[in-house]
């Protein structure tokens, strides 16, 4: 993103507010979020992605449509390489799953907020019933990924119906979210500019919710699959 094709954007806060913030999460959260403002926003896109499909608490979501909203017509590029760097990185989650799982776990169950066993646990149970649909399910639905990927590689999920599942599911997913980011942003950017703290706080809220739906999914996961 050069510097003429650069517009405003409310990132351009988010350095400042993660230095006044004491909440972890909430930092990563602004931390993300900055890099829209610098000329690396595509690199640490693709970063972003990568790691968040097996460890990274904050979705690239978030970096991805306020690089849409700074470049509108470079929408496509964006959804790609983040797609393509999800896909990936959900590769790695399926390496920790099958070769480290049992030395990371209690790591993972620490550092994700609502992360339990027992969901692990039922998410292992889908993968019994129909692992690329579980796939492309936990890829595209707005549910942590992460746990998607690394039971995958629990489960010994077959690699390419993994990594096919996952770019279909993770492709849907960032060109909805960059597609209506390019048509409807400009109707939506003032009221985010207005109450960009507002939304920053109820994000970090949905975050840890998407974690507590989890337990409520299930049901109707093992139902569907």
């Amino acid at each position: 993103m050069n510097k003429e094709e650069y517009i405003e954007t409310p990132p351009s806060k988010a350095m400042e507010m993660a230095a006044a913030t004491k909440n972890p999460l909430r930092k990563l959260y602004f931390w993300t979020l900055h890099w829209a403002d610098t000329k690396y926003a595509l690199p640490a896109l693709f970063f972003i992605s990568f790691i968040e499909s097996s460890f990274f608490p904050i979705p690239p979501d978030v970096l991805l449509m306020a690089m849409c909203f700074a470049v509108p017509r470079k929408w496509f590029r964006y959804a790609f390489w983040c797609t393509v760097a999800s896909m990936l990185g959900g590769l790695l989650g399926w390496y920790i799953g099958w070769g480290f799982w049992e030395l990371t776990q209690g790591f993972f169950y620490r550092a994700i907020p609502k992360f339990t066993p027992e969901i692990f646990h039922d998410v292992q149970t889908l993968y019994q019933n129909n692992d690329f649909m579980t796939v492309f399910l936990g890829a595209f639905m707005p549910i942590p990924y992460k746990v998607f990927t690394i039971a995958a590689g629990v489960c010994e999920v077959n690699i390419p119906t993994f990594m096919v599942a996952s770019f279909l599911g993770r492709g849907l997913r960032f060109v909805a979210v960059a597609l209506l980011i390019r048509y409807f942003g400009v109707k939506v950017k003032p009221f985010l500019e207005k109450n960009f703290e507002l939304m920053t706080i109820l994000f970090s809220v949905l975050l840890v919710l998407g974690f507590v739906a989890l337990k409520y999914v299930m049901p109707w996961l093992r139902a569907v699959l």
